[in-house]
């Protein structure tokens, strides 16, 4: 456990030996209740330095000075009981935040390379989109906070940057325009075309990670369809990643963004083992109850970046969930269509309105819907087609338009 074993002996323990006892009992139920997650493996440096400097110094010093009256041991549980809900709400959120505004995050890949439009922006139309964030005064989002807020309503809407691949494009066209405003962002690396024609080389990567407001992500070794590979052939593509970028920069970055947005459970489980955060490509709003290594980003593209589209996704809130099923998210002959279904708060209201689009079939068009009890059940009309399936859902609520898409990998 996190705590250390002497810290929870009863003799530490001041008061009558009724209060030891049930001061004992409150906190393992609070650490093994089924509504808190016991992974302590998981649990922050963070949370790990508060319990032993903060809980265990608090028991030294209450026993030094014999304070042993009913109301010292009540205080120290309260404290015990506060900071192991801390840790916890680390690892999970499950309650409704109605002033949660979230965070919008972009993605980009190149800047002016006209002959890639379904990947490219143009620089001009880029600046423009940067003036319509300050025009609504939307906050750019520091990476540096997801440690310490993410579990935290955001009452001011932020955008955050990302940019996948490294491409030269950023570097000589966004760079210098990101590096003379101090815009936060996060730019996504894959190890093994760095240095290749077209893509940066790692003294650029290097140049542009020194800066406090740049962050660098992994983006896979191969940058292959990953999701093609057999599971070791996955996992030693993302360790070759790891080691080379120790090598490269001294660490491993905590943000990890999957290769076309494709995944399966099971690299999904193996990618929590050695990074704090991943990115996939589907559209939606980031908000504490968001899965961390589902993460949602709007893709930006010449075709999906006209400045009124842009304009209005900037303005997006994020439509909250508890629970979106199916988990697995690789879809072969067996469960296409998957069977998906989304459980809502009991707090949520004008459910009713929510409208799905998805492609199943290779064609958009509205999804069927079933909302009963706080619940919607999807059901598409169709098998969606190789490679990608997506479903994206809206509500126009009472204080703007709320959003959240999937995407489905067809093996």
């Amino acid at each position: 456990m996190a705590v250390e074993i002497e810290a929870l002996m009863l003799e530490n323990f001041p008061g009558p030996w009724l209060i030891k006892i049930l001061s004992i009992s409150l906190i393992f139920i609070l650490l093994f209740s089924k509504n808190l997650k016991s992974k302590t493996a998981n649990l922050s440096k963070f949370s790990l330095l508060l319990i032993n400097s903060l809980v265990y110094d608090l028991l030294s010093l209450m026993i030094l000075k014999n304070i042993l009256s009913l109301a010292a041991s009540i205080i120290k549980l309260i404290i015990l009981c506060f900071f192991a809900h801390n840790i916890n709400a680390q690892e999970n959120n499950s309650n409704y935040y109605p002033d949660e505004n979230g965070i919008i995050s972009i993605m980009y890949h190149r800047f002016d390379e006209n002959k890639y439009p379904s990947t490219n922006i143009k620089i001009e139309i880029f600046k423009k989109q940067i003036e319509l964030i300050k025009k609504n005064n939307i906050e750019f989002y520091n990476p540096s906070n997801f440690v310490k807020d993410f579990n935290l309503p955001k009452k001011n809407k932020k955008i955050l940057l990302t940019i996948d691949d490294a491409f030269s494009s950023f570097y000589e066209k966004a760079w210098p325009y990101l590096k003379e405003n101090k815009i936060p962002f996060i730019l996504f690396v894959s190890t093994e075309p760095v240095g290749k024609i077209g893509y940066m080389n790692w003294k650029q990567i290097k140049e542009v990670e020194k800066e406090n407001f740049a962050f660098i992500g992994n983006h896979s070794h191969s940058h292959e369809y990953l999701i093609e590979y057999d599971f070791n052939k996955f996992k030693n593509d993302t360790e070759n990643s790891i080691k080379i970028f120790k090598n490269k920069i001294g660490y491993n970055p905590v943000f990890y963004s999957y290769p076309f947005g494709e995944y399966s459970l099971q690299q999904k489980n193996f990618i929590k083992k050695k990074f704090e955060f991943a990115f996939g490509q589907h559209s939606g709003v980031i908000d504490l109850n968001k899965d961390k290594y589902e993460l949602p980003r709007f893709p930006i593209n010449e075709k999906y970046g006209d400045l009124e589209r842009f304009e209005f996704l900037i303005k997006l809130l994020p439509l909250q969930y508890k629970e979106l099923q199916p988990e697995e998210k690789l879809i072969s002959e067996s469960n296409n269509p998957p069977k998906m279904f989304v459980k809502f708060f009991n707090e949520q209201e004008n459910l009713n309105k929510i409208n799905c689009f998805s492609n199943e079939g290779n064609e958009w068009h509205k999804t069927d819907l079933l909302i009963s009890n706080k619940k919607l059940i999807v059901n598409f009309n169709d098998k969606f087609l190789f490679r990608r399936g997506r479903i994206n859902c809206s509500l126009n609520d009472n204080d703007g338009w709320r959003w959240f898409g999937t995407q489905f990998t067809i093996n």
